[in-house]
């Protein structure tokens, strides 16, 4: 396994949407293998492509209440709940940086595991939040175009004030 660099934010590879996988087999799977070894060296809970500079639709998340980790090829959202949720999320291209985001509380998704086999599956609480995140992600969408204008704005006057 290789450790990827993590672009950091306002890398255009976090703006761009991620292009469908259609190649499955062992070369995807060391694929999510490396973005694996990356997400628990960042430290963090999800990771997808894009945020190594890889336009390609694939996630990788570990969490106890999905039963640890799990590769997302090409997830998609199928339906979401009418019920939300707020909870505290950040990104491993922006360290340090929180804020409080409100989704959907649960979630039905469908992807492909990376040798190709078509799973549907409900996600609910901080799995369905965690799953939400990574999919905007792979959408073009980080995190903070979820926040209001004034807490992206102090939030990123904190970041850029960090990185100097």
């Amino acid at each position: 396994m290789t450790r990827l660099t993590i672009r950091r934010y306002p890398d255009t590879a976090l703006k761009t949407p991620a292009e469908p996988i259609t190649d499955f087999g062992a070369e995807l799977q060391g694929l999510a293998d490396d973005l694996y070894e990356t997400m628990k060296a960042a430290p963090g809970i999800g990771i997808t492509a894009p945020h190594c500079g890889i336009a390609k639709r694939l996630t990788v998340i570990e969490l106890p209440e999905i039963g640890g980790r799990r590769d997302y090829v090409n997830p998609e959202i199928l339906w979401m709940s009418e019920e939300r949720m707020t909870h505290t999320e950040g990104s491993v291209s922006m360290p340090g940086m929180t804020d409080e985001v409100t989704r959907p509380k649960a979630v039905r998704v469908r992807y492909r595991t990376p040798n190709g086999t078509v799973v549907e599956e409900d996600l609910e609480a901080f799995a369905a939040i965690c799953m939400q995140h990574e999919i905007d992600q792979l959408d073009g969408i980080f995190w903070i175009q979820r926040l209001s204008r004034l807490k992206r704005e102090r939030l990123l006057k904190k970041w850029e004030k960090m990185a100097r």
